[in-house]
């Protein structure tokens, strides 16, 4: 592949010899993207070197400029603003570069360097359906995982599941005392919505008992301890514990329930895994580990029995391990399934937790705790922490129902989908099937485009009708523009315009539109590179839009089938045809299917 940005570099730090007799270190000279609202493709940064040049930025920048023209094939034309020498990129390097791009299989996805990573998102309780929160850490880490493998490694896609722990009591004890036997059948409830309606409902009555203990005379802190559903999550918890029969059986029955629900989800919105972890199955590994830390004085135990690790040396704080009672906390089966990972898969270079910023300081605790306990391979666990999503109206707060469900948001991006296609009045062409595919298309589309094209570290607001719109930053204009690439390619294709094996060697001119978007494909390898490197699909959204955006503009600008079945009308279609794969893989690492007709 062509290194531009080296190329140029070298044929500056020749100049800077030749004209100014100034031997620079070539990782010394700054090469960056030329900005929108000048022209140029490239911008070399004087300012560092002036002091060498003995010239004003101007007369430096004129005299780099001339000998880079005369001097390179890479080189065009210049021009100077104060200390940025702006670079123009020739026919010739473009050509270059268009032959390079279209010659490759998948242009940007490298092939498999030996490297295996593991992913882990979504992670879900059993206790309550997946929201609108969940939705971001699941299209986060699924895109993640497409990015790395299109980044060369072996990625090996993870959740774990939190089905045991007080929370999952609390919904079982609910069920117990509140369903009449009811099931997701008899109601005609999907499962995970079922057993979190009885989450719900232990919080709301939970509230009533301790309401009930203050008017008794108790205080606030003493009554939330003391309600007869604490006392009753809290008593099947040590049943769980024990393997008590029937509190097995009640617990298997309602998490059945449950994964019937998550897998309806994740088919819906097109996730799958390679494998589940269970914290039912974990939990035990992380006690048995921390009874061997405990042994050779890691950690310690305080008069109650209970397990903690004082990391203050580490500036961190005192974390509780095990229960007075010698049951588990949430890091136990963290402990216990980072552990049964590696052994799992003992290649893994890196394990990546995809979980949100609010657990910044539970991950610090945890991968020290890795460390204290002698594993290596602690160094090479990475939190990858992201922002929470907000409502116009607020946080989401699941213990009190007040949640955006991930089906329910789903179903109405799909009416949304509808109703804005509908609007646009171009569905004459489609069957009923057809249609609904499209729907589906451009909701998810949407919902995953808008989720993702913000920085993962950045807490955003999600818009359900800013993001299914068909102009602006969204799924759905990207879509868009594909659509349209793909019907101007049938067209050409119908006039017998040859486009497939375009030879641009006898082309006599590239227009700047075309150079714009030949260099932006370009770019496509590094970006995908960055990103891996980042953890950031934003740059992926980013790139996607930006080239929808420099095809639209040579869309208006130049028409592409004018009735002339020539070397530049075929170029034209060639160079299309280039820009819809690209966006078809762009959107691809995002999750996100693209229409051949909208």
């Amino acid at each position: 592949m062509i290194n531009i940005q080296l190329e140029i570099k070298q044929i500056i730090k020749k100049a800077l010899i030749d004209s100014f007799n100034y031997d620079c270190n070539i990782q010394n000279i700054s090469i960056d993207t030329t900005p929108k609202n000048f022209e140029g493709f490239y911008t070399f940064i004087l300012f560092p070197h002036l002091k060498y040049l003995k010239f004003n930025p101007e007369e430096a920048g004129n005299i780099i400029g001339k000998y880079l023209v005369k001097n390179s094939e890479i080189i065009s034309e210049f021009n100077v603003v104060k200390g940025f020498l702006n670079l123009d990129l020739s026919n010739v390097i473009l050509k270059d570069l268009f032959k390079s791009i279209s010659s490759s299989k998948k242009w940007g996805y490298k092939k498999l360097d030996g490297e295996e990573v593991m992913v882990e998102f979504s992670s879900p309780n059993t206790n309550k359906p997946l929201h609108l929160g969940h939705l971001r850490n699941i299209f986060l880490g699924d895109s993640m995982s497409k990015i790395l493998e299109a980044n060369g490694k072996k990625v090996h896609k993870v959740q774990i599941i939190n089905d045991r722990g007080i929370h999952i009591c609390k919904s079982m004890i609910a069920w117990k005392l509140f369903s009449d036997g009811k099931t997701p059948k008899s109601t005609d409830i999907k499962g995970d919505k079922f057993v979190g309606d009885y989450y719900v409902m232990y919080e709301k009555e939970n509230q009533k008992q301790i309401k009930d203990l203050i008017k008794d005379g108790m205080i606030e802190e003493e009554a939330s301890r003391n309600t007869q559903l604490v006392k009753g999550a809290i008593d099947l918890l040590k049943l769980w514990e024990e393997k008590d029969k029937s509190t097995m059986e009640l617990w298997e029955m309602m998490n059945k329930w449950v994964y019937e629900g998550f897998n309806s989800t994740y088919k819906s919105i097109g996730v799958n895994f390679d494998k589940n972890y269970y914290e039912s199955e974990t939990y035990l590994l992380g006690k048995e580990n921390i009874k061997n830390g405990l042994n050779n004085n890691l950690f310690n135990k305080k008069d109650d029995g209970s397990v903690w690790v004082d990391l203050s040396n580490e500036k961190l704080d005192n974390k509780i391990l095990l229960r007075s009672d010698g049951t588990s906390v949430y890091i136990t089966q963290d402990i216990g399934t980072a552990i049964k990972r590696f052994q799992d898969f003992p290649n893994i270079k890196k394990q990546i937790y995809t979980v949100g910023n609010e657990q910044d300081y539970h991950f610090k605790v945890l991968f020290k705790i890795l460390e204290k306990l002698g594993y290596e391979w602690a160094k090479e666990c990475y939190h990858l922490s992201y922002g929470m999503v907000d409502l116009p109206d607020g946080k989401m707060k699941s213990r009190e129902g007040n949640v955006v469900d991930a089906d329910d948001l789903v179903n109405h991006m799909i009416k949304t989908a509808k109703i804005r296609t509908e609007e646009l009045g171009k569905i004459d062409d489609f069957d009923s099937d057809d249609l609904i595919d499209l729907y589906n298309k451009i909701a998810l589309g949407a919902l995953k485009y808008y989720l993702l094209r913000v920085d993962p570290k950045k807490k955003m607001l999600f818009d359900p009708d800013e993001s299914i719109d068909f102009h602006g930053n969204t799924g759905p204009f990207i879509q868009y523009t594909y659509a349209r690439i793909c019907s101007i390619i049938r067209r050409a294709e119908t006039l017998n315009i040859e486009y497939g094996n375009y030879k641009i060697d006898d082309l006599e001119n590239i227009s700047l539109k075309q150079k714009k978007i030949i260099d932006h494909i370009y770019q496509f390898p590094n970006i995908i590179e960055i990103s891996s490197d980042s953890y950031s699909p934003s740059l992926i959204s980013q790139f996607a839009y930006d080239l929808a955006k420099l095809f639209n503009s040579f869309y208006q600008d130049e028409k592409i089938i004018d009735g002339k079945n020539n070397e530049t009308t075929s170029f034209k279609i060639a160079l299309s045809h280039l820009t819809s794969v690209t966006i078809k893989n762009s959107l691809e690492l995002l999750g996100v299917d693209v229409p051949k007709k909208m």
